[in-house]
């Protein structure tokens, strides 16, 4: 990857609907030319996937949290097939320290946080320990 494949993947990343067209003209390139690398950053699994940044409150989910998770080593398995299932959690990663785990969560709502962590994590996913931190506001999100 070079100099002009990072200059097509911040285009890319700040619109993923950005044409071949534009960015021919924004980095001076030909568009066949764009065309090509972008086949090559895809095929060589650089760019994995487009995709589209909601605006969270329009669709009613207000409440963005991060929850620290300890699972009980006997429900490990259980809790990594089905954590994956659940339309809230937005990331799933497996950390080092105190922790298990670290979840991104969207909710609509306090009570829906409530009833995820109790209900959701505890209850059926057996997760014996949890520490929620809720994001006041967001000055930088990307990929």
């Amino acid at each position: 990857m070079d100099h002009i494949d990072k200059q097509i993947i911040t285009l890319l990343k700040n619109n993923s609907r950005t044409t071949s067209s534009e960015i021919s003209k924004n980095i001076n390139l030909s568009i066949p030319a764009v065309s090509e690398r972008i086949r090559k950053l895809e095929e060589s699994g650089l760019i994995e996937q487009y995709t589209v940044k909601l605006n969270r409150a329009k669709i009613d989910l207000n409440l963005l949290a991060f929850i620290h998770v300890n699972v009980d080593s006997q429900h490990l398995s259980a809790f990594r097939n089905n954590i994956v299932k659940f339309d809230c959690v937005l990331e799933c990663h497996h950390i080092a320290g105190e922790s298990d785990y670290v979840l991104k969560v969207v909710v609509k709502d306090t009570a829906s946080l409530e009833n995820f962590i109790t209900e959701d994590l505890k209850k059926n996913l057996t997760v014996s320990k949890t520490n929620t931190i809720i994001v006041l506001s967001t000055l930088k999100e990307q990929l």
